[in-house]
């Protein structure tokens, strides 16, 4: 009777720390996040051999797994997503559907969001005006950089370089292309990427990339949809 006695005792004090720790993780959580206008929000598009090849070429050492990214803007009350796709150009997305494209196995979005500093929201609305005046331009499946197409990041960097900014500080960095491994090899998904599409391979083409922009000193990341 008496062990009965202790055993409840250490099960209520149990139950009492474990009850503790999750009030303190539901209140230090991001649940509460609000999305803002301008937001970038960085994708993980999956393991399709497109977005695979896009990971493989552009990791940096501090971000890795992006494949897409697109801008966040209100209209009507509503929000979506300003972002260039294949088959549909640059489009207006709303944002669930955007957050619903791909998941993990716990059925969490894999996308990150990240926000400018302060000294670049002057010039959000006007990056979003650059877009969506470019509705329904084709996506650009080559990665060119001076054609009357977009692929992701070309459109988010362009929205900025747009306007009246020095080259000094637009936001974000743009590199020479590569489309080879780390051995220096071309590697074979993009040379049937390129190959299927009749089109050269624009290695050293100046261009920019998800994980490429993620690593710009002016973003904060101040959201987790895969972690809340």
């Amino acid at each position: 009777m008496k062990n009965q006695t202790i055993m409840n005792k250490i099960l209520k004090q149990t139950f009492i720390l474990l009850t503790f720790h999750l009030i303190v993780i539901s209140c230090n959580s991001n649940n509460n996040f609000q999305i803002e206008e301008g937001d970038l929000l960085f994708q993980n598009t999956g393991t399709g051999e497109t977005a695979t090849a896009i990971k493989d070429v552009s990791a940096t050492s501090f971000s890795k797994n992006y494949s897409h990214i697109g801008m966040a803007m209100q209209e009507d009350d509503q929000w979506f997503v300003l972002e260039a796709i294949p088959k549909k150009g640059i489009c207006k997305t709303p944002l669930l559907a955007f957050l619903n494209r791909n998941k993990n196995k716990i059925n969490k979005s894999k996308t990150t969001v990240a926000r400018l500093e302060r000294y670049y929201q002057a010039y959000i609305s006007e990056a979003i005006a650059y877009g969506m005046a470019r509705i329904n331009t084709p996506y650009d499946e080559i990665f060119l950089w001076d054609d009357d197409s977009y692929y992701c990041s070309e459109l988010v960097y362009k929205m900025f370089s747009s306007q009246d900014l020095p080259k000094e500080s637009i936001p974000f960095l743009t590199h020479p292309m590569t489309f080879k491994d780390s051995t220096g090899n071309l590697m074979p998904s993009w040379d049937r990427y390129y190959e299927t599409r009749n089109q050269p391979i624009p290695e050293g083409i100046e261009g920019t990339n998800p994980n490429l922009m993620a690593s710009s000193p002016h973003l904060k990341f101040v959201h987790d949809y895969e972690n809340e």
